[in-house]
């Protein structure tokens, strides 16, 4: 037990819970990553054409913004645990039907599946993580988040990558007769199966038992994470943050008084949408071509993604410690001003090169000053936007609106995702690489103003105290 803020903080147990919560990270991470690797496979075991192939690859994220809508919502009517087990069970069904699809539309409903467990995932585990740690270390304990979902992703790259060398390439058969980017999608399955089992570990959120009016238990997890003292009055706190009159619901997003979407929301809206608007996700689906046009050869472009998903865990490391002690809200400006920077030095660097083919060429160092540009956005990006965003969407709600404002922001962050890019290949069949990227990096900019009037800092703020 340590002290912090006059309480007596069961640490072991708050970092217990930590860890358990964020396998849904890992698995969000694995499961956006794992497909870069098994797109030769579908392409083969389906006969896909490339419009084909996009589709089958998009429908993970047509179920992240549906099944993050619906875990924000599920949360408040069956709990923060249960919907979190709902989603291990997903992970785990969907990996296993994704490597043994021999149908195109079997391989898709799996994928949606997947897709609905990355989006509970995805607004659950930050949200669930805020609603147990004590608000002085509040922020450290939800960018745990991020790291994990970061080294989800360079977990699949390194598994893709060994994969496919055991076997010879992705589509070649390695053990028990099936061919390696099968077992790409059932190695999901292990951790899946982990995150399941250590879920029957761990407390429900307090914030949801209260809600519910089962004090009782409440005070149980309240007095093992806070001691009896701090329980009793954490309890009183939070039940006077929920309305009397009614139980949680969609409506509560609505500002009463004036009408229309509360301030609060809409900030949490601008987070969710330009989280993605900055283009990561870009950088991310389609690395592998600027690899490639800075003279990388393929198996070069994946090295390299692990090379940056490892500069990308540096990044978020050093946001926990950072979080708690400047705060939320100068990690978004320094990140917003640092991805505007580097975003506009590659649009420089894809102005000079030419298209021959379905190749960018880029002459002399232009290649390496991308390649940097690149991995100096991603960095700024997972020290600022990458966990922050989740660390106050998880807190910056009161109690009242929390699943509801969950399941809105979810959405709209994951449809955002979905529209960016899906977007980018047409933006770079129309305007050009340049020009894309110059999109993404005006975003950057217009995001660094928005952050300066809309969001307001919840740096040790108890959840109680969050005004809506």
């Amino acid at each position: 037990m340590v002290e912090a803020t006059g309480e007596r903080v069961n640490i072991a147990l708050v970092i217990a819970i930590v860890a358990v919560a964020t396998i849904g990270g890992l698995l969000f991470g694995y499961d956006s990553g794992a497909v870069n690797g098994t797109q030769e496979g579908l392409k083969s075991a389906f006969g896909l054409s490339e419009a084909g192939l996009g589709f089958t690859v998009g429908s993970l994220l047509i179920g992240c913004f549906v099944g993050a809508f619906l875990a924000g919502k599920l949360a408040d009517a069956m709990g923060r645990r249960k919907v979190m087990m709902l989603a291990a069970v997903l992970f785990l069904v969907g990996a296993i039907i994704q490597g043994f699809s021999h149908v195109q539309a079997l391989f898709v409903i799996a994928r949606f599946m997947g897709g609905m467990a990355v989006g509970a995932a995805s607004v659950l585990s930050p949200a669930y993580i805020s609603e147990v740690a004590p608000a002085n270390i509040r922020g450290r304990m939800t960018t745990v988040q991020q790291i994990m979902i970061i080294t989800g992703l360079t977990v699949a790259f390194v598994v893709n990558y060994y994969l496919a060398a055991a076997a010879g390439s992705s589509t070649a058969i390695w053990w028990g007769g099936y061919e390696a980017w099968r077992w790409m999608y059932w190695m999901q399955a292990i951790p899946a199966a982990v995150f399941l089992v250590a879920l029957l570990f761990i407390p429900e959120s307090p914030r949801y038992l209260v809600q519910k009016g089962r004090l009782d238990e409440a005070r149980i997890v309240l007095t093992r994470l806070f001691g009896p003292a701090a329980a009793a009055v954490k309890i009183r706190d939070i039940e006077a943050s929920f309305s009397k009159d009614h139980k949680p619901a969609l409506r509560d997003i609505m500002d009463p008084v004036k009408g229309g979407i509360r301030p609060i929301v809409w900030a949490g809206l601008v987070l969710a949408v330009f989280q993605q608007l900055v283009g990561i996700n870009v950088i991310f689906y389609y690395g592998a071509t600027l690899w490639q046009a800075a003279g990388f050869s393929e198996a070069e472009a994946l090295q390299q993604n692990i090379f940056s998903g490892a500069i990308s865990i540096v990044a978020c490391f050093l946001t926990v410690g950072l979080v708690d002690k400047i705060g939320r809200k100068p990690l978004l400006l320094i990140g917003s001003a640092g991805m505007a920077l580097t975003l506009f030095v590659m649009v420089y660097a894809f102005s000079t090169g030419t298209v021959q083919g379905a190749t960018l060429l880029l002459p002399g160092n232009m290649g390496q000053v991308a390649v940097g540009a690149a991995l100096a956005y991603s960095a700024f990006f997972n020290i600022s936007w990458g966990p922050v965003m989740w660390v106050m969407l998880g807190e910056m709600f009161p109690n009242q609106m929390r699943g509801s404002a969950l399941a809105v922001c979810g959405f709209a962050q994951w449809f955002a995702n979905y529209v960016v890019t899906q977007s980018f290949p047409v933006m770079l069949g129309t305007i050009g690489l340049a020009a894309s990227y110059s999109f993404y990096a005006v975003c950057a900019a217009i995001s660094f103003f928005l952050v300066q009037k809309f969001i307001h800092e919840t740096k040790g703020k108890e959840l109680e105290d969050m005004q809506g």
